[in-house]
């Protein structure tokens, strides 16, 4: 028989997304409507090994779904890979009567998720990274958001790039994946796109490409580099020195993690966040939270963890039919 929940913990953990504020709200909503008690966890694994650890009411978490970020703050936590902080984060857990915890971060968050809840701490998790990068789930929190953020200053490069007729390569994040960048590269008309999933770092492929739209007429070329390629300003050196067109390199970076989330991360971090709360109070655990084929489910981490995602084919021939 599944043991009744009383207290649900909340905390977000690896890097921050647009859209992880309505997640921790639909937590602590959800979790009060069902008659549960709420612990906010600051700053991750981390703020749990120090016991940063307070009461959170419907009150902790008014005015914030329109916030970039997490008011939960985020850190690493390397102590928290060892057995000894694990086993320490679910005596923590039991001394303030957190007995079902809710998990918002990556895989790496959902791996510390799993340690718990074989120590006996009832974990969901859910989806929360820009990166997309989650197999058991189509939507991640954040990456609606930091997608159109990129794609905006990259119409904004290409602007200034077609000014100086030049050829911009923007680097946008996406850690080891190339979702990001395959999506601007199609939304943005991109004339190259590089991703770890794909690109055979023949950098020739590419000044050919820039030579023979110049001769075409082309004002500009705009190549997006995944952030899992990188060495995007001494790739613009050599591609200049190649074919003798001015070639700039733009970091995005850290500006793709802020910002307003969009009506998308802020509506599907609702549901994400209100369902594993549901399943906490089913006696539910070692369970992460997706959303595929139009409907929000949940699935066994360990399954989870051990799922792996690709790209698109039939998306990266298109972008490429559309580049030429």
């Amino acid at each position: 028989m599944a043991k009744e929940i009383n207290t649900i913990g909340v905390l977000t953990s690896g890097g921050d997304a647009p859209g992880m504020n309505a997640a921790i709200r639909a937590v602590v909503r959800k979790a009060l409507v069902n008659g549960k008690q709420v612990k906010g966890i600051r700053r991750g694994y981390q703020g749990l090994l120090e016991e940063d650890i307070f009461d959170m009411t419907r009150e902790s978490v008014s005015d914030i779904l329109d916030k970039g970020g997490t008011i939960l703050f985020t850190a690493r936590c390397s102590d928290f890979r060892t057995e000894e902080g694990q086993a320490k984060g679910a005596e923590i857990c039991k001394k303030h009567g957190i007995d079902g915890l809710v998990v918002i971060g990556g895989d790496g968050s959902f791996a510390g998720a799993q340690k718990l809840a074989n120590l006996g701490v009832n974990t969901v998790g859910v989806p929360g990274t820009i990166d997309l990068d989650i197999a058991c789930t189509e939507y991640t929190i954040g990456f609606d958001t930091a997608v159109n953020t990129a794609m905006e200053a990259i119409d904004k490069v290409r602007d200034t790039s077609t000014s100086h007729e030049r050829c911009s390569i923007i680097e946008v994040m996406g850690r080891n994946a190339g979702y990001i960048a395959l999506w601007c590269g199609i939304a943005n008309g991109a004339e190259d796109i590089l991703i770890p999933e794909g690109y055979d770092y023949d950098e020739q492929k590419i000044i050919n490409n820039i030579i023979s739209n110049r001769k075409c007429g082309k004002k500009h070329h705009i190549i997006i580099n995944a952030e899992g390629i990188g060495h995007s300003t001494s790739m613009a050196r050599r591609i200049e020195a190649a074919t003798g067109v001015e070639t700039r390199a733009t970091i995005l970076g850290y500006m793709q993690r802020g910002g307003n989330p969009t009506c998308r991360d802020r509506v599907y971090a609702t549901m994400m966040g209100a369902l594993a709360v549901d399943l906490l109070c089913e006696g539910k655990t070692n369970r992460v939270v997706g959303y595929t084929n139009g409907e929000f489910k949940d699935f066994d981490i360990n399954e989870a963890l051990g799922m792996n995602k690709g790209v698109s084919s039939y998306m990266t021939d298109v972008a490429r039919d559309m580049s030429r």
